[in-house]
């Protein structure tokens, strides 16, 4: 650590004997072994719980391939005469994707990122919007440079 060989040791342990003399030096020797135990301690307690306050040492958490189940909302009641054509007029394209169907290209990529996921992916929930890419077919996406995810192994029925 240091690189203190045999002679420097020797030169250090004259001059604490001369210094703090023949009786007080085992004393000195102790409180230094016991404030190096001591900080070496504290060291290690301080890093422990930094790890555990960061889980640094902890692997990322592997998103899962399938789409999160929408919220179950109650079922509507049975429509009267005066509201049945509400549903009719909510079917068109005002209506929010179903989980089943979402809207647009079924396949999307990061910019700068090497692989492309199908929507359905968990990895492709984590990319942001800005940062989308979209594609129409598998083709498309491969001919850009992209990689298959192998989360989703994305393709295309024939």
């Amino acid at each position: 650590m240091f690189d203190i060989g045999l002679q420097e040791l020797v030169v250090i342990f004259v001059l604490a004997l001369l210094v703090f003399g023949p009786r007080n030096l085992p004393q000195l020797g102790r409180s230094l072994g016991r404030a190096m135990r001591e900080f070496r301690r504290a060291s290690e307690e301080f890093r422990s719980t930094i790890e555990t306050n960061l889980e640094i040492n902890s692997p990322d958490p592997v998103p899962s391939p399938f789409p999160e189940p929408a919220p179950v909302e109650p079922a509507p009641a049975a429509p009267t005469p005066a509201t049945a054509e509400a549903p009719a007029a909510v079917s068109g394209s005002d209506a929010p994707p179903t989980p089943e169907e979402p809207a647009g290209e079924p396949f999307l990529a990061q910019r700068g990122a090497k692989l492309f996921h199908s929507r359905a992916c968990g990895w492709a929930r984590q990319v942001a919007e800005p940062e989308r890419l979209y594609f129409k077919r598998v083709a498309d996406a491969k001919e850009a440079g992209f990689l298959v995810c192998p989360v989703c192994d994305p393709w295309e029925a024939a």
